[in-house]
């Protein structure tokens, strides 16, 4: 078959790694395999590490409690003069996630004394070491079964050299249904990609078909994002071997962009694996990086963040690259055609968001079956891979009425409100345990579940002609 031929392809051509990468803490969830325990970091010779990975070695990570203390909400969420980095927040239980060093965490204890926090993350610099690929040397000393052709490319995260690769080769192997196309530069002039795969179909003409936009990887450090959009990809291959007069392949247009932010991204795999933003310059010197999510020109407000801050939305709406390049696409090809549905990958807590991110004052034109769509992506989840992810507003995730700025610019409510129908954010696993750096062990299980949620928004929104 096709599909083990391009594998074969790939294992020849790709140097990465080829075996599962493990965690230090425990796991929050206890159906995967087991894995080879890895070295500690410090056992490395430093021409082995990925990254410098003592710029973390001071850092943990804590999840700090505001429930009933608005004033500790706001100092937290606010400007001040305490450095950490927001991770994640749970606005239903009233927490966020800090990564911080031991000198700003006493500070901010003295700050507020009746503090509480509990410790997720306290050895940073390994949880990073254990997202990479091991050395492909130390890979085959494990006698790994370069046979494997099933989901072989997803034992591990992959570089962005390695995912175009792999897109290349998926390309040339199934050229009928798969075509990568550069639609522009960015600002370290790397190409932005988006991947189409689509069915040709007899009894559908092509620009009636419905188009489903899938994308992952706008905040570069967030890679199981960028991996299960690609495993979606795989998916659809797979559905498409078996059951190539599928509806959902015959009457629907699929649009991929794998990798939303190319230069965020590298520079999470060469020099900081929790980089946030893209890396264009600046009106500061050296401060780098726009948060492409807050630069989209709807509710585009500016941010409070200064430009080294992580949510950094620019001076301009559609100021980051890759948010103009994405508009400019959709403007010259799509300017009179409706995107059916508009799913955007991220992590980590496993929510299901929908509009609008920049008010909870502004009601979406069609809430109610926004909720019956998102809770029946949660239920397809839940029964895939029996894991719970909260439906909500984008507005209460991003607490919008807190601070304006925090939900403005967002894709999600550009596209809901000039180009889908349904439009979705979804935050994937897990919910803080690992945070960013969920070990490569469960990129094959949120694959599934994912997948298992793209195949329910297939359904429904063919469902009676919807």
């Amino acid at each position: 078959m096709k599909w083990e031929i391009f594998t074969v392809a790939l294992l020849l051509s790709s140097r990465v790694a080829s075996f599962q990468v493990p965690f230090k803490l425990s796991s929050l969830f206890s159906n995967s395999a087991p894995q080879q325990q890895q070295r500690h970091y410090t056992a490395a010779a430093p021409d082995e590490l990925p990254i410098d990975l003592l710029q973390y070695k001071e850092d943990i990570v804590i999840r700090i409690s505001y429930a009933n203390d608005e004033k500790l909400k706001k100092y937290i969420l606010g400007a001040n003069d305490i450095s950490y980095s927001k991770w994640g927040r749970n606005n239903r239980l009233q927490t966020i996630d800090l990564q911080i060093n031991a000198d700003n965490l006493i500070r901010l204890l003295e700050e507020f004394p009746a503090l509480q926090y509990e410790m997720m993350i306290d050895d940073l610099p390994q949880a990073i070491y254990e997202t990479y690929p091991v050395d492909k040397q130390q890979a085959i000393a494990q006698d790994v079964d370069f046979h494997t052709t099933t989901e072989f490319f997803f034992r591990e995260y992959r570089d962005l050299s390695t995912i175009d690769s792999w897109l290349n080769l998926l390309q040339a192997t199934y050229p009928d249904v798969i075509k990568v196309e550069e639609i522009g530069q960015t600002f370290e002039h790397r190409k932005y990609n988006v991947v189409h795969f689509s069915v040709p179909s007899e009894d559908i003409d092509h620009q009636d078909k419905k188009t489903l936009v899938i994308t992952g990887g706008v905040h570069a450090r967030e890679w199981i994002s960028v991996s299960s959009t690609l495993y979606v990809i795989y998916e659809l291959i797979q559905l498409y071997e078996s059951f190539p007069n599928s509806k959902v392949l015959t009457k629907l247009d699929f649009l991929f962009i794998p990798v939303s932010n190319p230069d965020g991204y590298e520079y999470t795999w060469t020099t900081d694996r929790l980089w946030r933003k893209n890396r264009q310059q600046t009106p500061v010197p050296n401060c780098f990086g726009i948060d492409i999510d807050h630069s989209y020109d709807y509710h585009w407000t500016k941010s409070s963040d200064w430009a080294c801050g992580e949510e950094y939305s620019g001076e301009t709406p559609f100021e980051a690259f890759e948010s103009r390049i994405w508009d400019n696409y959709l403007n010259e090809t799509n300017a009179h055609h409706v995107i059916s549905g508009y799913i955007d990958l991220h992590s980590y807590s496993q929510e299901i968001l929908y509009p609008y991110a920049y008010s909870c004052n502004q009601q979406p034109r069609d809430e109610e079956n926004l909720l019956e769509l998102a809770y029946g992506i949660a239920r397809s989840i839940r029964l895939q891979s029996g894991q719970s992810y909260q439906v909500l507003p984008a507005c209460i995730d991003k607490d919008a009425d807190l601070l304006p700025d925090l939900g403005s610019g967002t894709s999600l409510d550009f596209m809901y409100h000039n180009r889908a129908y349904w439009a979705y954010q979804l935050k994937l696993r897990d919910t803080g345990g690992h945070g960013f750096l969920l070990p490569s062990k469960y990129i094959v299980p949120v694959g599934n579940e994912i997948f298992a949620a793209i195949k329910y928004f297939c359904s429904f929104i063919l469902s009676d002609d919807r």
